[in-house]
């Protein structure tokens, strides 16, 4: 009988954890990260959802022939924002399941 008391106890920490796992998630939707390439010449924001809200970008690079270069900046700081927002959700996590290592390849929400 006292397996099944645990296995109950473990069941509600379970829905616990998804509960506070859904909220993160909206949470993260309404938090954003900056992040630029070329000294600030391109700039990106990005929700914790992956989503780019805004791109800002340096008048200086609209010539023609900087097309190389501005398309390279763009890719580096919207790699850089998905980053930050990596680290903000793992941080976020932490704070749910208390440090506790996920297996590797478990993603959240189940």
């Amino acid at each position: 009988m006292e397996m099944m008391g645990n296995m109950g106890g473990m069941m509600k920490k379970v829905q616990e954890m998804q509960a506070k796992m859904q909220e993160m998630q909206k949470e993260l939707e309404n938090k954003t990260v900056e992040a630029e390439s070329g000294g600030g010449m391109v700039k990106v924001i990005m929700n914790g959802k992956q989503i780019v809200q805004s791109i800002d970008i340096d008048p200086s690079l609209l010539s023609s022939d900087e097309k190389e270069v501005l398309e390279d900046l763009i890719k580096a700081a919207l790699n850089q924002a998905k980053e930050k927002v990596e680290e903000m959700s793992a941080e976020e996590m932490k704070k749910i399941t208390g440090g506790l290592p996920l297996p590797p390849g478990m993603k959240m929400p189940f």
